[in-house]
């Protein structure tokens, strides 16, 4: 073991319990008894078995007791199969006692393994079922290469405990190493450090030194070959998407190096990006050294890869300081869009990232509208909800506008200080919305009076909507936009006369998301035939011009709205398509059958997501 790699174990031990938490906000959504005794690291010994669609092996617990009385350790499941539990004292592995609760809820079922007073380290012999919500395993034919199988992990919110047995609560930290087996021509990958090697025998050795919550351990495995971009940075993925990944997101590393710039080192050596195949549910997912990311956002241009910063930004507001209940996202989340926009603004310029946050603005504010009111609080209620119900648009971009507002407050040097000396001093910890407040008040607040109150403070976390002083995105570029498309509606200028053949795709985004309401088919036929907008290959661009098709039930693109939806799986993409479907009873029938087709090539989530869609409106 590299020394470095030692030392930094050593210093992490004394984190894995540290979480700014306060004694009554304790993480509902965990069955595990997670204040007593505690993970410090877990190895994972599994094989990956694509025809039983099964994870199967064992995992092995290095425990620490946080209460000296603490006679049993409750781990977290969901539709495991728990085959045998061993206890680890006086150097010896023994039979263990064990019990696995019934399924009350989407908790899943609780298991519970007596501890002797001597035992310091548990395993539990499992796998997993196909019924697995946070695994995906796809046939050869819903890959890029239609010749090798691929499966891969999405362990957020609450998903981990349906592949192993785990404490799943982001208010814990843990190591992670892992022995995984796999068929000799497909490779695995974790987010951990990846060997780009093939090894002949199928056999893969990873490690994760960092404590991390457990929804970040992340697997997937297939034929996934690797790219190097930089110095810092590669590509993972099948041979299809290598070239084009590589060349789309090749300013990853200058991503990295603006970030630490800002708010200090990035601390996780490595970061690879993962290109998934494109029923992965997610834009992407933060997990560390390696982000799985969607192809969506592979558009030529690299007008998407704002989605690559934001994921980059996570390695600083969420990896390294981490939400410590799901009610507390926007403290992942809504820093993160900040950090995002100032990588952004760092690499690609002003005009670029005032366009990302208008545009995320705008769709903050009708999300607003729509949203029950006591979902557009930061501070969400979640106690009896899944976790995945509290993300939305919320988190993201209402948390994000709170901490530019904070910056037009206090001024951006003293801000990014701020900032930056709040991910040292909470580096590889959890931090719970009342936690940050007091360090807010303390280091940013107090320090300068007179410039935020605590009220304005509480009105943007507890309060429901956007408070009357939230500030105002407004980008020039789209000034202009609104300007040319008046001049078209009002017949004083033709199409033709739009100088669109350099706009963005923001520009083309705010062009069609701020068409009027009354605007007819004719108008939009002639759209379509001037700029192609049903044949666009920007899958953002053909998503809002899909959307607005519907909703003003412009059918010609049916045929193109069906290959989309048959093609891709991302949640964002798809979901509002369905919804504007279903909702319509003449187009209902146009759903039932586009989704017979699609349905086994989504994830688990999107699945229950549509499925919850047409329930909903029978």
């Amino acid at each position: 073991m590299h020394l470095i790699t030692r030392i930094i174990q050593l210093l992490s031990l004394t984190l894995f319990s540290c979480v700014t938490q306060a004694d009554d906000n304790l993480d509902w959504h965990t069955q595990s008894n997670y204040t007593q005794i505690i993970s410090t690291h877990v190895h994972l010994d599994l094989s990956v078995d694509f025809k039983q669609k099964q994870l199967s092996g064992y995992i092995e617990h290095t425990l620490k007791r946080l209460a000296p009385d603490v006679t049993e350790l409750k781990l977290d499941t969901r539709d495991l199969t728990i085959l045998k539990v061993e206890h680890f004292d006086n150097q010896q592995w023994h039979k263990g006692e064990f019990a696995l609760a019934k399924e009350t809820d989407f908790r899943g079922s609780q298991l519970v393994i007596k501890l002797k007073p001597q035992t310091t380290k548990i395993r539990v012999y499992y796998h997993s079922t196909p019924e697995a919500s946070g695994l995906q395993w796809l046939s050869p034919a819903q890959t890029a290469g239609k010749k090798h199988p691929f499966m891969f992990s999405q362990s957020q919110a609450i998903h981990a405990r349906s592949w192993m047995p785990i404490q799943d609560t982001p208010a814990m930290r843990v190591s992670y190493s892992a022995t995984i087996r796999t068929d000799k021509h497909l490779r695995p990958v974790m987010s951990a450090d990846n060997n780009p090697q093939w090894h002949d025998d199928g056999i893969y050795q990873f490690t994760m030194p960092q404590p991390i919550p457990p929804y970040l351990i992340a697997i997937a495995a297939g034929n996934i070959h690797h790219k190097t971009m930089s110095k810092q940075t590669a590509i993972y993925s099948e041979p299809e998407y290598l070239d084009v990944a590589a060349k789309e997101f090749e300013d990853t590393q200058a991503m990295i190096d603006a970030t630490e710039k800002l708010y200090g080192e990035y601390r996780w050596n490595q970061y690879d990006l993962l290109i998934l195949p494109p029923s992965f549910p997610f834009g992407g997912m933060e997990n560390p050294r390696l982000s799985f990311i969607t192809p969506t956002v592979i558009a030529g241009d690299k007008s998407l890869v704002n989605l690559i910063a934001h994921e980059l930004a996570h390695s600083w507001s969420g990896n390294l300081v981490t939400n410590a209940t799901w009610r507390d996202l926007w403290l992942n989340e809504g820093f993160t869009s900040y950090v995002e926009n100032r990588i952004m603004e760092s690499v690609f310029g002003k005009k670029r990232a005032m366009m990302e946050r208008t545009l995320d603005s705008q769709g903050l504010r009708q999300e607003v509208e729509e949203l029950d009111e006591s979902d557009t609080i930061l501070h969400i209620a979640m106690q009896g909800r899944d976790p995945d119900d509290a993300f939305s648009g919320i988190p993201y971009t209402k948390g994000h506008l709170f901490l530019w507002f904070l910056e037009q407050r206090f001024g951006r040097e003293k801000f990014d200080l701020f900032l930056k000396a709040y991910f040292d001093n909470h580096a590889f910890q959890s931090i719970d919305t009342r936690g940050f407040i007091a360090y807010l008040d303390k280091h940013l607040i107090s320090q300068y009076p007179g410039k935020v109150t605590i009220e304005e403070v509480k009105t943007w976390i507890f309060k429901p909507g956007l408070p009357t002083f939230t500030p105002l995105a407004q980008s020039d570029t789209f000034t202009k936009v609104q300007q040319h498309m008046d001049s078209w509606l009002s017949n004083r200028a033709a199409l033709s006369d739009i100088p669109t053949k350099q706009w963005t795709v923001h520009e083309w985004l705010y062009f069609i998301n701020n068409l009027p309401e009354e605007i007819s088919k004719e108008q939009l036929a002639l759209l379509d035939k001037t700029y192609q907008l049903t044949l666009s290959t920007n899958n953002e661009i053909a998503h809002a011009w899909l959307l607005l098709s519907l909703q003003k039930k412009y059918y010609v693109v049916n045929q193109r709205l069906e290959n989309y939806l048959i093609s891709i799986g991302r949640r964002k993409l798809i979901v509002p398509l369905y919804e504007a479907l279903i909702s319509d009873e003449k187009t209902r029938p146009f759903a039932v059958s586009i989704y017979q087709k699609a349905r086994a090539g989504y994830h688990p989530l999107a699945q229950s997501t549509i499925d919850a869609l047409f329930t909903e409106y029978e």
